[in-house]
């Protein structure tokens, strides 16, 4: 038997090699999986030229994809539950990979629209069963550090995106291919490697991980064992996953996150259009300028992570990144094209900030038993803001000829959800000597206020 002093030892060992093993993988499939979701935004005026699809149908195409993301989000994560997330991760990269590249071949609007739903669907469960992953692999106390660097991995994969998608289409023509086909063509079939490839280096439980030694094996599911056991204890009964929608912090929490991400999608679909507005600009030159932004945010999110660690609340850093991403995008939108640009990357230095930092307070409080299907309830919910998003600009760029109202709606919504961080219930947590934490003491009557499925109470 482990002493306490080794157990804690070997969890740390265990963790740090998760981190350098596992996590850089997760990044990858995160980085395929932000190419095939975003990759329209470059393909844009291409389809318009050759397929003949406006900006209400390119805006509403993209958004169909967050509406089957919504759908099929929570059966995903059912199935997920059922099958592993090892097998589950497999075979959502190898679909979406499959739908993307059949991308290539839209001929016409209603084809778009249906291979938009299918990726969405494809996609659905992706994001709740990393987390899940984290939640079964990595003990509390660095759950969230591992949370915030693959979000931060999605910065890094829009600014990878940017660039790989001007090279692509910059090959216009070769072998009689089109630049937008072979963008879409050859990104599918790196989803699909991939997914095949993960299937084989992941490993579906802690026992299966011949890259930790016993004692880490053994202390590492001693530890999440009773992290769970103790998560048990404060919940006290049964969750109903479907009457967490009746949870009003639930809902809040939705509406917070539909707000960030009309901002992350509203530039993921037209940053590219915005940016084309420059003079002299190329689809190569488009690809790298667009990267800016993201670039910076990624800066920004690793100074977020760092002021995180030291806070005992996120709700504060939250709502300054709200504010940082409504104050920049209202600036865009009065701005010159070059300046716009500018504007936009202090903007996604805040929306893309607020991500990570919104997810620590849901998974804070919740049974790990529960953290995924109530994580894809925020997400499939919050993620409707994707659908919202590019449909609202493409009919606001068809009526008016411009996106600006829809920068001006983008920050009123920002700050909004600056507010609406108010409401929120936090359960703070202090440091213990293992490097897991511990909810402080909360005052008499708030146990009904923590953040806890209504069906738990």
């Amino acid at each position: 038997m482990q002493s306490v002093d080794t157990a804690v030892t070997d969890v740390a060992l265990a963790t740090k090699k998760f981190f350098k093993r596992v996590l850089p993988i997760m990044l990858v499939m995160l980085v395929c999986n932000q190419l095939n979701r975003s990759n329209i935004g470059y393909a844009q005026e291409h389809l318009q030229a050759d397929v003949g699809i406006g900006a209400a149908a390119y805006g509403f195409g993209a958004g169909l994809f967050f509406i089957a993301y919504a759908i099929f989000e929570l059966p995903s994560n059912v199935m997920m539950e059922k099958f592993g997330a090892k097998v589950w991760l497999a075979r959502i990269m190898v679909s979406w990979g499959i739908v993307s590249f059949l991308m290539a071949f839209v001929q016409n609007e209603m084809m778009f629209y249906v291979l938009r739903f299918l990726l969405g669907a494809a996609e659905a469960g992706f994001f709740p069963a990393v987390i899940f992953y984290f939640a079964r692999w990595v003990p509390a106390g660095q759950r969230g550090k591992a949370t915030a660097i693959f979000i931060a991995g999605s910065s890094i994969a829009a600014a990878l995106s940017g660039p790989i998608a001007g090279m692509l289409l910059s090959l216009d023509d070769l072998l009689g291919i089109r630049g937008w086909q072979w963008l879409f063509g050859f990104e599918g079939v790196l989803s699909v490697v991939v997914g095949i490839v993960v299937f084989f280096l992941l490993d579906a439980k802690i026992q299966d991980a011949k890259w930790l030694s016993a004692g880490e094996k053994t202390a590492l599911v001693g530890a999440i064992a009773a992290e769970d056991a103790r998560h048990t204890t404060e919940l006290g009964a049964t969750v109903n996953r479907w009457k967490m929608l009746l949870n009003p912090q639930i809902l809040l929490l939705c509406g917070i996150y539909f707000s960030i991400q009309l901002s992350i999608y509203a530039n993921t679909f037209w940053l590219p259009s915005i940016v084309k507005q420059i003079p002299g600009t190329t689809d190569l030159s488009v690809g790298f300028l667009s990267a800016i932004p993201w670039v910076c945010a990624v800066v920004a999110m690793y100074f977020a992570a760092k002021m995180q660690d030291k806070a005992t609340s996120k709700r504060p850093l939250l709502v300054v990144a709200l504010l940082v991403a409504a104050v920049g995008t209202l600036a865009a939108a009065v701005a010159t094209p070059v300046l716009a640009l500018v504007f936009l990357a202090i903007a996604a230095m805040g929306f893309k900030s607020a991500s990570p930092l919104f997810w620590t307070i849901p998974q804070s409080g919740l049974h790990p038993m529960v953290l995924a299907p109530a994580i894809a309830i925020i997400n499939s919910l919050g993620n409707l803001g994707g659908f919202v998003a590019p449909f609202g600009f493409g009919l606001i760029k068809e009526g008016t000829g411009s996106v600006v109202p829809g920068l001006f709606a983008l920050a009123a919504a920002s700050t909004v959800a600056a507010g609406l961080v108010y409401f929120l219930k936090e359960r703070r947590h202090t440091s213990t000597p293992g490097g897991e934490t511990a909810p402080e003491q909360e005052p008499a009557g708030a146990a009904s206020e923590k953040l806890e499925p209504a069906a738990a109470r």
